[in-house]
């Protein structure tokens, strides 16, 4: 019951810790509206990708890791539902493994079957700009051609996921 109470605990106090210096309670620093965070990162293909020089694309950040059930079972469907529909567009996706090596990385592309570009985020840096450290994956988050965030998710839900779907082919419209 006493560690029952500390976890409790601890979670209140980490959603209070955000919402308090502007973050939400799904565990972002950023929010809806706010420039996305720059970041430049290795890609498990050898290439680099700086995200202000995607200006003018929209632009899908999937923060993931090969521990992560949820995301395993979200990554199909970012592929058939996503990647494979707007990939020769003015759009481009990549998937951020949180902290792993290169060979967890290609392991977790091989059982999720994914074809889109997959960084290396070590040390969680990049994914600390977006998300406070102890905050867990999966979640997505889908930048204007600007470099404006416009949406967040977190978890992968029915709902949230279809609503991800419309407001990436809206923003490819315009």
């Amino acid at each position: 019951m006493k560690r029952i109470f500390l976890s409790i605990l601890l979670v209140s106090v980490i959603i209070f810790s955000a919402l308090a210096n502007g973050g939400d309670s799904r565990g972002y620093k950023v929010k809806v509206g706010d420039m996305a965070p720059d970041f430049e990162m290795k890609l498990t293909n050898g290439n680099w990708v700086k995200l202000s020089d995607l200006k003018g694309k929209v632009v899908m950040l999937q923060f993931t890791a090969s521990w992560c059930g949820v995301c395993r079972k979200e990554m199909p469907h970012i592929e058939n539902e996503i990647w494979k529909i707007h990939k020769n567009k003015e759009f481009v996706l990549f998937g951020i493994d949180r902290d792993e090596p290169i060979e967890k990385a290609e392991k977790l592309i091989k059982a999720t079957g994914v074809t889109y570009p997959i960084g290396l985020d070590e040390g969680a840096n990049i994914f600390a700009k977006y998300a406070y450290r102890k905050s867990g994956v999966t979640r997505n988050v889908i930048i204007d051609r600007d470099g404006k965030i416009i949406f967040l998710t977190r978890l992968f839900n029915a709902e949230e996921f279809n609503a991800m779907k419309e407001v990436i082919e809206n923003e490819l419209k315009k």
